[in-house]
Formats: structure tokens, C-alpha cells, sequence
């Protein structure tokens, strides 16, 4: 797979179109963080996970990583995350967008692949770096991360539940012995 092609200032203007940078608050807390990090050393360390090769070429990095990004920041399935993205101008400024989108210019999927192919050390790398800057640039407070919220509704629990077959059978069991243990002469 090829590099991803970054995109870059070019300076152009749309004559049908507004720039982001002329109908977004400039003090926004997304924007001064998309001002804060450093998209060239970021492309360069994701940008080396690809190999040149035939394929289709993958999508920015600012895109992939802002994605990520946002995801994290905002609690955000890929799918709201995506809902959210085509409506929200701001985040589309964070992930190097100069017009606003109507539509996605990524398939949903495309994040997933993208963070199976980075892997979790670089995606945790990002996270920090981008929870360093959002406090630095006070588009955070640092008693924003200090407390975690852990959802285990996914992992998995040795719970039984009174629907299950193994546990009606246990009880049926107990009381079989209690009732042999008092005497009690059951039918079956």
C-alpha cells in the first residue's frame, strides 16, 4: 500500500464556496488544537506504517488522526462519530478540511482498518499527544483527566442468570439432598 497523500495549503479559492477559516470562530477550542499539533511529525510516523505498493491510496493522516482524535475526545462510536463529522464544521477544520463537506470523503470501515493498521501503541501515542496539547492550549483542564470512567457491560462476567439451565438444575439438586437430609420422600 502507498503513503497516504497529504493534503496541503495550495491558497486556492472557490468562487462558490466558503473557507472554513472564514466562517468558523477562530478561538475555538478545536481549532486552536488543530493550530497546536504538529501534522507534518504526525504524518511522518503513521506515514510509516505504509509500504509503496499497487492499491488504492489511503486517506490523509490529518483525516485518519483527527478522526481518532475527536472519537476518543468526545466518547464517540464511529458511527455518530461520522453523523457528527458531516454537521460539525469545526471538526472537519480539525481534520484538515478547507471547505465545508456535505458528504463523508471516507467509507466508515476505513477507520477501523486504519486503527488495526496502526496499532494500539500508535494510537495511544496520539491520544497523549493530543491530551498534552488540548491541556497546554487550555482547550482542557487538567481535572478533565483525572477521573476515568470504566464501561465493563462488555467484558465478559462469570455471572449466572436465574434463565439458565445449569442454575435450575443445581437448585433442583440442593433440594433434592435438603429433602433427603429431613426425611422428605419425593415422587421422582
Amino acid at each position: 500500500m502507498s503513503r497516504p497523500r497529504e493534503k496541503r495549503e495550495t491558497g486556492e479559492q472557490d468562487l462558490f464556496r466558503s473557507r472554513l477559516d472564514q466562517i468558523i470562530n477562530m478561538k475555538h477550542e478545536l481549532v486552536r488544537l488543530a493550530q497546536a499539533i504538529d501534522w507534518p511529525v504526525l504524518e511522518e510516523r503513521f506515514g510509516a506504517v505504509y509500504s509503496d505498493g499497487p492499491g488504492m491510496p489511503p486517506l490523509p493522516t490529518r483525516l485518519m488522526a483527527g478522526l481518532a482524535i475527536l472519537k476518543h475526545t468526545f466518547n464517540l462510536s464511529d458511527e455518530v462519530l461520522c453523523e457528527r463529522w458531516v454537521e460539525n464544521p469545526y471538526f472537519q477544520y480539525l481534520t484538515g478540511e478547507t471547505f465545508f463537506c456535505h458528504t463523508l470523503p471516507f467509507d466508515r470501515s476505513s477507520m477501523t482498518r486504519w486503527r488495526s493498521r496502526m496499532g494500539e501503541e500508535r494510537i495511544m501515542v496520539l491520544l497523549q499527544e493530543s491530551l498534552s496539547l488540548a491541556v497546554k492550549t487550555g482547550a482542557m483542564k487538567p481535572a478533565d483527566t483525572r477521573q476515568v470512567i470504566v464501561d465493563t457491560t462488555v467484558q465478559p462476567k462469570n455471572v449466572m442468570f436465574p434463565a439458565d439451565a445449569k442454575l435450575i438444575h443445581r437448585a433442583r439438586e440442593r433440594l433434592v439432598r435438603l429433602a433427603k437430609r429431613t426425611g422428605l420422600h419425593l415422587r421422582q
